[in-house]
């Protein structure tokens, strides 16, 4: 699988989670056959946030992905999510999984409060990606670790292996700036800028974006595939407004139970989030609901 067929709707998985913690298997293969088959999606992430990336050990993720890459069966690429604290520990994590056939691995920064510096950040992901012989993809959501353009664009040109980035934090500018300053680097074509502000998909796809890594694509995967795909302005600026409804219902702390929600409305099995992160509330469910109806 290369770089360039990473494009499109790309959802993140939630990982489902029984009351005892354990790990649905079998709700996890379906769910991945359903956005395969079904919703018609470009790939699919394991293990980042909306996966709850943070509470799985390294067996698990490794489990996870395993399954996952057997369901897709070749067909799409599978992004694998890093969300640890140190150098090692991600190296570790991406070893588990560089034998399984995934596309890349998508790391975010270090998410303790001590923020590295511009030069011990570049060589993070850099031994991630040599060490592990997968691509990287930065997922660059962390607040107090934020890595700002000039610096994305300095590690994508120079460092060997990271291939792209994933743009969150709800920042547009930086989003945009990201794309013009690759661009006029003379990377642009052979990386993939992807964004995850799910508010503003639809600009983000005008811009030039590569695709998407983001929430609520796992909440409407097929209205994101429609948007993705429509070239006609007026359809695009409705699912547009249909699906701010829908992020502004499950934007919260528990965005990941929130979309759970959303999923199992559409009677995809979806678990529940794992502790401390709470289930959604009913005013939070009322609200879900609206909205999921309201987009067909």
């Amino acid at each position: 699988m290369k770089s360039a067929e990473i494009v499109g709707i790309i959802p993140p998985l939630v990982t489902p989670f029984r009351e005892d913690g354990s790990i649905d298997e079998q709700a996890h293969r379906a769910e991945v056959r359903f956005l395969g088959e079904q919703a018609r999606v470009q790939g699919v992430a394991v293990c980042g946030s909306t996966g709850e990336g943070h509470t799985l050990t390294t067996e698990e993720t490794r489990r996870i992905v395993g399954w996952t890459v057997e369901e897709v069966r070749g067909r799409v690429p599978v992004i694998a999510g890093i969300i640890t604290d140190s150098t090692a520990s991600a190296i570790e994590r991406g070893r588990a999984v560089a034998d399984l056939g995934v596309a890349a691995l998508q790391v975010t920064p270090v998410h303790y409060v001590f923020r590295p510096d511009d030069d011990a950040m570049a060589r993070h992901f850099g031994e991630i990606a040599e060490k592990t012989g997968v691509p990287v993809i930065i997922y660059n959501v962390v607040p107090w670790s934020y890595l700002l353009p000039p610096l994305l664009v300095r590690i994508l040109r120079d460092v060997e292996g990271v291939i792209g980035v994933k743009q969150s934090a709800s920042d547009m500018k930086a989003l945009a700036d990201l794309l013009l300053l690759s661009e006029e680097a003379g990377i642009r074509e052979r990386v993939r800028i992807l964004s995850a502000v799910d508010a503003l998909l639809y600009p983000s796809f005008r811009l030039g974006c590569d695709g998407a890594v983001a929430a609520i694509l796992t909440a409407a995967p097929e209205a994101c595939v429609r948007l993705w795909e429509s070239r006609d302005e007026g359809e695009s600026l409705a699912l547009h407004k249909k699906l701010l409804r829908l992020w502004n219902a499950i934007e919260a702390a528990n965005l990941p139970a929130n979309v759970r929600v959303a999923m199992e409305m559409k009677g995809r099995r979806a678990g529940v989030p794992r502790p401390p992160m709470p289930a959604s509330s009913e005013a939070q469910a009322v609200r879900i609901r609206a909205a999921v109806e309201a987009l067909g």
